[in-house]
């Protein structure tokens, strides 16, 4: 029976050293490669095409969600498993409508997590208890309506820009990291403002901090 092919993206070398231990014990697991951020995650999966990349949300540069919206685009077989401290609620909406395959938190894997690995690589959707009950909160509050979210009127690349702008990247940075012009990101970043109705980076910082999009401990 061939391996399940996994590479592990964190940008704490020493949880990568854990997890890495940890899969060795199962003879059906074989980690193929690793990453700190997740432009090397997007790296990984067009360079090894892992079955199952297991990643964490809150890193460097390109995060989690951004990455997983980039590796979904590329339409590869690989099922994104997402390992992460954070049961957030808008973490979780968003990475599930970004096409992850499953949620664990890292305060409760331990031996969980090579049959969660199995679990998605199959095909399934695994979501921790608590991160499941996140979700239902999250479904139900979204039967009652309410006022349009100006978050969903960005586009995959402006929540990305969002973020980046609201770490504190200039221009050139979130130009460097997305891959992408000055002149493109300047664009994207004024398009940002305007659909979210604010005019300086106190108010986007401030509203990245309310909406979920950074944290204030990244």
């Amino acid at each position: 029976m061939s391996k399940i092919r996994v590479v592990i993206v964190d940008d704490h070398a020493i949880l990568r050293e854990g997890i890495r231990a940890l899969l060795q014990l199962h003879p059906d697991i074989e980690v193929v490669g690793e990453g700190a951020n997740g432009t090397e995650a997007i790296a990984a999966v067009e360079r090894l095409d892992p079955d199952v990349i297991l990643m964490d949300i809150a890193m460097p540069g390109l995060g989690g969600i951004e990455a997983a919206l980039e590796i979904h685009k590329l339409g590869r077989r690989t099922r994104i498993l997402i390992l992460s401290q954070y049961e957030d609620r808008e973490y979780v909406r968003r990475l599930l409508k970004a096409g992850v395959a499953g949620y664990v938190l890292k305060k409760s894997a331990g031996s969980e997590l090579a049959n969660a690995i199995r679990a998605v690589n199959r095909g399934g959707l695994v979501l921790d208890p608590e991160v499941a009950r996140t979700a239902m909160a999250d479904a139900g509050q979204a039967t009652t309506g309410g006022a349009a979210d100006p978050y969903e009127a960005l586009t995959d690349r402006e929540k990305q820009v969002l973020k980046l702008v609201a770490e504190g990247r200039s221009n050139k940075e979130v130009a460097d990291v997305l891959g992408i012009s000055v002149k493109t990101a300047m664009s994207h970043r004024e398009h940002v403002m305007e659909k979210l109705a604010v005019h300086n980076r106190t108010e986007l910082v401030r509203f990245a901090l309310k909406r979920g999009v950074i944290r204030v401990d990244e």
